[in-house]
């Protein structure tokens, strides 16, 4: 039986929200891959932690946080290779990625290198974005409304520009940009009907409404919810367990 590589989607944080699939899967196989800083532990392990167990191989998968593309090519060239050994040796394989493989996760890149060679299963996973929803106990959208994810990073003019074509909105890869991205808001008028949600599902959580948060720098795992619709929720910006 030729192996197979399993792109896993372990959830938003919260061990709880991996899959029973993912589960199951994870605990089956004898090879484990996953991502890494290069400074720092890996959060996609961490998520699913308490289910590993010292039997399975283990593959760090290090990727270096810097915006220049090509130190990450040649890691995932390196582990493409390294992962395609043991495929060949007839073990299955598992790569771990916080939230789904396919909105905006790493495997992606090992997916593109492997595919065409081996049996590829992929295990989608809860996203972050669906878990602000969540803690934020607010709807996304509803009916006919457009939600965009828009990454901060972007220009002003071209975030301005997708926020019109819009109903609701989620900004990702907030960081160092959560001040330019408030003051945006500011001045479309939908500062009001902005939520901050940090590291949702976790222990440490926190929710604000954007305007009262203070922080200048967002951590990685933090998004900004906006609703500009006609459903009602513009309105009821509650934000339960506020820390």
């Amino acid at each position: 039986m030729t192996a197979k590589l399993y792109g896993l989607g372990v959830g938003p944080g919260d061990p709880e929200l991996i899959t029973v699939k993912a589960l199951r899967i994870l605990q089956r196989v004898k090879v484990i891959a996953w991502p890494a800083p290069d400074n720092g532990v890996s959060f996609a392990r961490s998520i699913v932690e308490q289910y590993i167990t010292p039997d399975q191989l283990e593959i760090p998968i290090i990727v270096p946080m810097k915006v220049e593309r090509h130190p990450a090519k040649d890691v995932y060239d390196q582990a493409a290779k390294l992962i395609s050994s043991h495929l060949d040796s007839g073990s299955d394989v598992a790569v771990l990625c916080e939230g789904d493989p396919f909105f905006y996760g790493s495997f992606m890149y090992l997916y593109e290198r492997l595919e065409a060679d081996y049996d590829c299963e992929i295990v989608p996973g809860v996203s972050s974005l669906m878990a602000s929803a969540s803690v934020l106990q607010r709807p996304l959208a509803a009916r006919n409304d457009v939600l965009s994810v828009i990454p901060a990073p972007l220009s002003d003019d071209e975030i301005e520009a997708r926020i019109g074509q819009s109903d609701a909105i989620a900004f990702i890869k907030v960081g160092r940009h959560i001040e330019r991205i408030k003051s945006l808001l500011e001045r479309l008028g939908l500062l009001q009907s902005a939520a901050y949600v940090e590291r949702a599902s976790l222990p440490n959580q926190r929710i604000f409404p954007l305007a009262k948060l203070d922080d200048d720098i967002a951590p990685y795992f933090s998004m900004i919810l906006v609703y500009k619709g006609g459903e009602t929720w513009i309105s009821s910006l509650n934000i339960k367990g506020e820390m």
